[in-house]
């Protein structure tokens, strides 16, 4: 299959590794980056229809996009997001050799709940912030294409490159244990993982659901993570106020009734694996 990689950071750029067989990769981003050598860059602007009708003439069977916002802003949102999802919806429906399957990766920030809540996808998605009313809205555009399409909500993504958590602890920062601050996260190999699994499992026309909540099996307050990679490290910690914000519980029960197999399953695999790649005790 020819798959276009729609935005090529970190997260795409480990899909190739996870997917068997022999596939063709094109990873479609603003600016020329180095990419591993199974993946063949094309630079251009996502949010240029006419520029994505002529890069659909490549005749690419499926589109993943992992986006990021050139800034965190309501307009890095809005251009990240809306624009970019009205431009390859266009462009698709344009398209004479039309792609079998995109797959969206959006945030569980989409959901407004706050309070500790559990959510999964059957849940309310009434975001109270721009960020998450303009993920919200990409879904939407994505969901309404007319090809088959599958949005993918990942909780916080931790790993390389992605240590804010490990960094304020090696800072000496700690999280406040009351009021209780929920965290649901996800490793990036996992991130990796749940899009190559569900890519896999739409070619064998498996029955799936529209959207997916991609978190690891256990939400934990962020003091238990905080205490936790302490003790690894050795550090002593300084408690920092909470907000009055607890947030929500994600369940990844129907990415888990999917079939997928975790890697990372919580927070103390995942950092455990990070600790040993930073050579950090």
């Amino acid at each position: 299959m020819n798959i276009l990689l729609a935005g090529c950071g970190d997260i795409a750029q480990r899909i190739p590794s996870k997917l068997a067989g022999k596939h063709a990769f094109f990873g479609l981003s603003r600016s020329h980056k180095s990419l591993n050598n199974a993946i063949t860059p094309l630079q251009g602007d996502l949010n240029d229809a006419p520029f994505l009708t002529r890069v659909f003439e490549q005749k690419f069977d499926v589109v993943i996009a992992t986006l990021t916002p050139d800034t965190m802003s309501e307009q890095g949102y809005q251009k990240a997001y809306i624009d970019t999802s009205n431009a390859l919806v266009k462009a698709i429906s344009s398209a004479v050799y039309k792609p079998k399957l995109i797959i969206w990766v959006s945030s569980t920030s989409v959901y407004g709940q706050n309070q500790g809540a559990w959510v999964n996808e059957e849940a309310p998605a009434n975001p109270k912030t721009y960020s998450g009313q303009a993920l919200l809205t990409a879904e939407q555009n994505i969901l309404n294409c007319e090809i088959d399409s599958l949005v993918i909500r990942f909780s916080g993504i931790y790993g390389p490159g992605r240590t804010r958590m490990l960094d304020q602890v090696l800072a000496g920062i700690g999280s406040a244990k009351d009021p209780k601050q929920w965290s649901n996260r996800i490793h990036s190999e996992d991130c990796a993982g749940v899009i190559a699994h569900l890519l896999e499992a739409h070619q064998q026309q498996k029955p799936l659901l529209p959207v997916y909540v991609a978190t690891d099996c256990e939400p934990v307050p962020l003091y238990d993570v905080s205490e936790w990679l302490a003790k690894k490290l050795g550090v002593s910690l300084t408690e920092r106020p909470a907000s009055s914000r607890s947030v929500r519980r994600c369940s990844n029960k129907k990415l888990l009734d999917s079939g997928y197999q975790f890697q990372y399953p919580s927070f103390r695999e995942g950092y455990t694996q990070l600790l040993q790649q930073l050579n950090l005790p």
